[in-house]
């Protein structure tokens, strides 16, 4: 039986955006919903088309809102929301105008910088209008190679105020990462910041840029920003037949006018990235109005963001959770960006932050707070965190200690809410609310307006059994399409292959007593280290190269609350794994995918079990060495093969 940890008061319930919403909806639809989130959820899964017009309402949507509630499909993809319906992102982001800060901005050195909402609208604006000189058109591609920086959200707005498609990468990851997802979508122009620091380290991004424009030949323009704290750019580099424009001189530039195009609920937002399990990491495109509706959602009734709250979440702009941030300014809340290590010189450094920026609802992964549990100390004494209000935790579960410890020695009364959702949907299917009770371990119950069930392997819906998370009912944040996906093929092999009419999203889960939910890590083959989903096929791309390796497997191994990545490689006869070889491995990995692409540990093996077609089966070894049942054992080719891979004493500790 888990613990209850927290409930709300009455005072917080009948103060909360939820209450507010609930009234709303009783007043027009004439139903009593008695502070029941269960009752509030029944009727938003049933009533899926008042549901989420009474979201643009409530939420007061600027846009042209279309008489038609929604478009029914026999295909569950093709359902669209308030079809005809016409609004700008931007706009929605940008409606306040004042003098109050909108973007506070800090580095781990603790440089800080605020923009204010007049500043960030008007620079916003000088992007947008940078982008129409230079010819970009509606639905033309844009991408950034940036840290998480204002520069970086005023790129994003600018790009998306003119209808053209956003789409960005982490200067974490390495030239050949970002030559792999940009290259599909061929953007026109890219965003750099001449570097980036982390843990004291200085890394030069503008040293890549050669490499990547021979790589990505679609790139026309290049717009440079500084590093904030930095000194400027004294001098653009050449290149042959792609023009290089500094930021600064953007920005400098008269205030231009721009009137804010509508653009139809289903036009295209950005292009984000699955983790290239399989091959080249698929190219998955959010449209306009389902992510806005949805952000909305999730942030006013579920995460109780209100104006002028002051919102963080620690994510670098290769993760969904960036965009889920960003949009956290329709809210009129301002948002708070921390780009580094987030331990660097003091454990505590995020915590310290928090309390100084007042922060409201603080946003971290699993793995910080399991960090944070392993320091065993009491950071309530050192803070007070008057103002925080949520802790939200993401990327990978929250284990019970973590939930027991958060109360202990963080904050006795907060909102601890755990979410689960992806960057398929770029939000959330899991995740709190402020009329349920917190439990250890348990996140507290499914989205507004998603019908969440648990499926076994035949496709019956099961309680307080693990099983597969699935979506029964289509939802406004479903992607639009993956970018050249003849006929959606991968798309519906993606999320629609393994049960009929329902999404199908990959992860193990369990729905408790209480309607809490547990996540017990992905079904699939999908790396997750630290909570950032992470493909193998990067990873393999690297090994190929290497004329010592005949053949490799990876997988990810549940380690501490964590999941660590294991490279099991067969030799050529000729080498051996040497320590040198070890550490040419990882740093060839480190240079071209990520640094947290790199292994754990590397482990010889004679053999690496495959399909009778000879695919290599990355889920019986994943299986094998964390002492589950393999499934489908007949259908392996070379079953002994697995053998060896039982009771390896390197992954004992």
């Amino acid at each position: 039986m888990n613990k209850k940890l927290w409930e709300p008061s009455k005072n917080i319930k009948k103060s909360s955006n939820l209450f507010k919403f609930e009234k709303f909806i009783s007043n027009r639809f004439k139903k009593k919903f008695n502070t029941s989130f269960e009752k509030i959820h029944n009727w938003s899964i049933k009533n899926p088309q008042n549901f989420w017009d009474s979201i643009w309402d409530y939420s007061n949507v600027k846009g042209i809102k279309h008489k038609n509630k929604i478009k029914k499909s026999s295909k569950f993809y093709k359902n669209i929301f308030l079809p005809n319906s016409k609004l700008n992102f931007s706009e929605n982001l940008l409606s306040k105008k004042t003098d109050d800060k909108a973007i506070t901005f800090i580095s781990e050195n603790g440089y800080r910088e605020i923009k204010n909402w007049r500043e960030l609208n008007k620079n916003v604006k000088k992007v947008a209008n940078c982008l129409k000189i230079l010819r970009i058109k509606s639905k033309d591609r844009i991408a950034a190679y940036m840290p998480n920086t204002s520069e970086t959200v005023e790129a994003f707005l600018g790009t998306v105020a003119i209808g053209a498609i956003w789409s960005s990468c982490s200067p974490d990851f390495g030239v050949n990462g970002v030559a792999e997802r940009f290259s599909q979508i061929k953007p026109k122009v890219l965003f750099v910041t001449n570097e980036y620091f982390y843990n004291g380290k200085r890394i030069n991004i503008a040293e890549r840029i050669p490499e990547i424009i021979k790589k990505i030949p679609s790139i026309k323009h290049i717009i440079i920003s500084k590093y904030p704290g930095q000194p400027e750019i004294k001098k653009l580099p050449k290149y042959k037949l792609v023009k290089v424009h500094n930021w600064k001189k953007i920005i400098e530039q008269n205030d231009p006018e721009l009137s804010f195009s509508k653009f139809d609920f289903e036009h295209e937002l950005a292009i984000v990235y699955s983790s290239g399990t399989t091959g080249k990491p698929k190219c998955i495109c959010h449209k306009t109005g389902g992510v806005l509706l949805q952000h909305l959602k999730e942030h006013q009734l579920h995460s109780d963001i209100k104006e002028n709250d002051n919102v963080f979440y620690f994510t670098t702009c290769g993760w969904m959770m960036w965009n889920w941030l960003i949009s956290v300014l329709a809210s009129k809340a301002s948002i708070v960006l921390f780009d580094g290590f987030p331990m660097f010189k003091s454990e505590d450094l995020l915590l310290r932050m928090a309390e100084n920026e007042k922060i409201t609802l603080f946003g971290v992964s699993a793995k910080y707070i399991d960090a944070l549990r392993k320091t065993k100390k009491n950071f309530k004494k050192l803070y007070k965190f008057s103002k925080l209000k949520t802790i939200c935790s993401t990327g990978s579960p929250l284990s019970e200690d973590s939930f027991n410890y958060v109360y202990k020695n963080i904050k006795k009364n907060v909102h601890l809410s755990s979410i689960s959702g992806g960057t398929d949907i770029v939000s959330c299917f899991v995740l709190g609310n402020l009329y349920q009770p917190v439990y250890s371990g348990e996140i507290q119950n499914k989205g507004l307006g998603m019908d969440i069930r648990i499926f076994n392997e035949k496709g019956k819906s099961i309680l307080n059994k693990k099983g597969e998370l699935v979506c029964v009912n289509p939802f406004p944040s479903m992607p639009l399409k993956f970018w050249n996906d003849k006929n959606d093929k991968k798309f519906k092999k993606a999320y629609f292959n393994k049960y009929n009419d329902t999404w199908h999203h990959g992860d193990y889960a369990k729905i408790t007593n209480k309607k809490g939910f547990i996540i017990f890590g992905r079904s699939d083959t999908t790396l997750n280290p630290g909570g950032v989903r992470l493909g193998t096929a990067e990873i393999y791309s690297e090994i190929e190269r290497f004329k010592e390796i005949k053949e490799a497997l990876v997988v990810g191994q549940s380690w501490d609350n964590d999941v660590r990545i294991i490279l099991f490689i067969i030799l050529d006869h000729k080498f051996k794994l040497s320590d040198y070889l070890l550490k040419k491995i990882k740093l060839q990995i480190k240079k071209n995918a990520s640094p947290r692409h790199v292994p754990h540990k590397i482990i010889k093996v004679n053999d690496i079990p495959r399909t009778k077609s000879g695919k290599i089966v990355e889920l019986a070894v994943k299986d094998i060495i964390e002492g589950n049942k393999i499934k489908n054992r007949e259908a392996l080719a070379n079953p002994d093969s697995l053998k060896e891979f039982k009771n390896i004493k390197e992954l004992q500790f």
